[in-house]
């Protein structure tokens, strides 16, 4: 492809000294040479700094700069809040300060431009407020070791990315994402990568990214294949988006606009956002930040429009009870336990299920308390039936493979919750923080078998069981065997309660 010979080096790579270096089409970055022979790559910017003017605009090119430019540690993460201190004991969220938060890194075993090794391009979760690709578990070398150049991405958070406002583009953080997808396909093949085998995958937020990129037309062509982890194509009303900045618009006695917010101190905006953010939920709803429905870059039905693309290979899938990371660390599941008939009340209007199907999910978990019935009919609403909606739509010309995520986490409570398989997927439960969430003793086995079905999906489009033909049961990760009971509570092991701040 024309575009991606603008990135490739004009001689063969250099490894002098474990610095691997590699032109792009903006300048030449230094990495670092890893165990195994692996090149990494960090902190490379995609686009120009979102400061003053940027802020709330669309991305610009990054400049380019002469001489070598160090790509030896991770950059800027985007400007973002803390986790509740309940989550952020299961949760590693570092923060790496700086301005040039719009950048990448990239993970190849073969740093050369004839090497045209399928590439993966991680989009990370955070209710699009948190995260980023510095987090531990992100860790890409086992999908170098593998033969995936594996890339991961920073973009923008918050209201930064997501704010909805009369005077600045919707979906920013969106965009963000489609320029970093533009310079994998300018650059990649200067780090072994082919441009024309890209998979993007995320999950939770990240997964909702990649849905919105299925929907986009701006993305198309872009990437060739997609995973989606625990999370499904949606837009949020705009009002629900824009009651996000009217509440921090009155904190800070400012106007609701864009040119307002750019000229309020960032540590200031931040401040608003938490105290904003305090009175939303992701799973019972509430005005969030999120995607919206926009002429200039999403259709009103991302989930329809994703469908549409019935040429792109699809790999989708939840863990068993995705619930239990919202409802367990906070004592939520006594609460909703102690209601009873009112929590189902609540999950069934919540989540649109009639009564039927609650009698069936009795009959299917006869021990199922009133939070967990709650929890599994909400991830149906929001999870599981559009994934399969999305798998099995009519007039693929694609797969759709479907998975669960069920081995139960040894952190007593937690049971099989959300972002728990994202430890198994990177093959990184030897990073501590992949124990945050885990506990000890994580089964290695499992990971062996979770991280080679990504890696075979993006190298032959096949994670290695069948198609999803519209009914029967997904392929189950792990088992249930040490799964917890309802009234089990967690006890957080080894994260700390508060933000930590990378050098």
């Amino acid at each position: 492809m024309a575009a991606a010979a603008s990135g490739t080096p004009d001689r063969g790579q250099d490894r002098t000294q474990g610095r691997p270096r590699v032109r792009t089409a903006f300048g030449e970055v230094e990495g670092r040479t890893g165990p195994g022979g692996i090149a990494v790559f960090r902190g490379i910017p995609y686009a120009a700094p979102p400061v003053g003017a940027r802020r709330f605009a669309a991305p610009a090119p990054p400049e380019a700069w002469d001489g070598v430019r160090d790509a030896g540690a991770y950059g800027p993460t985007a400007p973002k809040v803390p986790y509740p201190p309940a989550f952020a004991a299961l949760l590693p969220d570092p923060e790496v300060p700086g301005d040039d938060c719009l950048n990448l890194n990239v993970w190849t075993p073969d740093p050369a431009p004839g090497a045209r090794l399928p590439v993966m391009v991680w989009i990370h979760g955070g209710a699009l407020t948190r995260g980023s690709s510095a987090v531990p578990v992100y860790e890409g070398s086992a999908f170098a070791r593998d033969g995936v150049v594996l890339v991961s991405v920073n973009y923008r958070l918050g209201v930064l990315g997501y704010g909805l406002f009369p005077d600045a583009p919707a979906n920013r953080g969106l965009l963000d994402q489609i320029a970093a997808l533009t310079w994998v396909r300018d650059n990649i093949a200067a780090f072994g990568g082919d441009p024309g085998r890209v998979t993007v995958f995320g999950e939770s937020a990240g997964a909702i990214s990649i849905g919105a990129l299925l929907a986009a037309p701006a993305a198309a062509g872009l990437f060739r294949q997609a995973v989606l982890q625990s999370g499904a194509p949606e837009v949020l009303p705009r009002d629900r988006v824009r009651t996000m900045v009217r509440r921090m618009a009155a904190l800070l006695k400012v106007p609701a606009t864009a040119g307002a917010f750019a000229g309020t101190a960032l540590p200031d905006l931040l401040a608003a956002q938490a105290a904003v953010l305090r009175r939303s939920s992701p799973l019972l709803g509430g005005p969030a930040f999120g995607l919206v429905a926009d002429p200039g870059t999403l259709p009103p039905d991302p989930l329809a429009a994703a469908a549409a693309r019935g040429d792109v290979p699809l790999l989708l899938g939840w863990t068993a009870e995705e619930y239990r990371l919202w409802l367990a660390p906070t004592g939520a599941m006594r609460t909703l336990d102690r209601l009873g008939a009112l929590t189902v009340a609540l999950g069934r209007a919540r989540s649109g299920k009639d009564r039927a199907a609650v009698r069936a999910l009795r009959a299917e978990r006869p021990g199922a308390g009133p939070a967990d019935l709650l929890g599994h009919l909400l991830t149906d609403r929001l999870l599981r039936d559009p994934l399969r909606a999305l798998a099995g739509a009519a007039g693929r010309s694609a797969p759709g493979f479907v998975y669960e995520f069920a081995w139960p986490s040894g952190i007593p409570g937690l049971g099989s919750c959300h972002a728990l398989e994202l430890g198994f997927v990177f093959d990184t439960l030897d990073v501590p923080e992949a124990s945050w969430l885990a506990g000890p003793d994580t089964p290695r086995e499992l990971a062996a078998e979770m991280h080679a079905a990504w890696v075979r999906f993006a190298v032959e489009g096949d994670p290695g069981w069948s198609p999803w033909n519209g009914d029967g049961p997904p392929k189950v990760f792990g088992g249930p065997e040490r799964r917890e009971p309802a009234d089990a509570q967690p006890v957080p092991v080894g994260g700390a309660a508060t933000r930590r701040v990378l050098p």
